[in-house]
């Protein structure tokens, strides 16, 4: 009876910890491509969301794109655009307009029927842009 208590109150912990887990919450995963715009420091970026478990698309969200330099916290910093849905499911546009060259934390924060945020660390250069990282789909 003792452990059936102590193994209660664990998995109580845990979802105390992690709430998303006990609603079954979809997280989402992202693969962020981009291309100069023809502008300095203009790109054009491709967003293609997705179940991080089930690799099902996810289409009829709300995307805001945000972006920060995280060598210079709070210093260049973009403020959210608002992508816009493809014909595709789950894939997504925006232009982001930058400050400078270098690396970017892409912040993807999804609403709707699916609410998540995801940051892609991507480095801007002049003729391309480049993974830094994996996305992360955790703040």
């Amino acid at each position: 009876m003792r452990a059936i208590v102590c193994l209660a109150v664990a998995v109580a912990a845990l979802l105390a910890l992690y709430p998303q887990a006990a609603l079954g919450q979809v997280r989402a995963k992202a693969a962020v491509t981009c291309v100069a715009a023809g502008e300095v420091l203009e790109y054009d970026c491709t967003i293609k969301l997705a179940n991080a478990r089930s690799g099902e698309p996810l289409s009829g969200l709300t995307v805001s794109v945000g972006a920060d330099m995280p060598s210079m916290p709070g210093l260049h910093n973009l403020r959210p655009v608002k992508a816009t849905e493809q014909a595709e499911k789950g894939v997504y546009k925006v232009r982001l307009e930058l400050e400078m060259h270098g690396d970017w934390a892409v912040q993807i924060d999804l609403s709707g029927a699916v609410r998540d945020r995801v940051i892609a660390t991507l480095r801007f250069e002049d003729v391309e842009v480049k993974d830094v990282k994996p996305p992360s789909g955790r703040r």
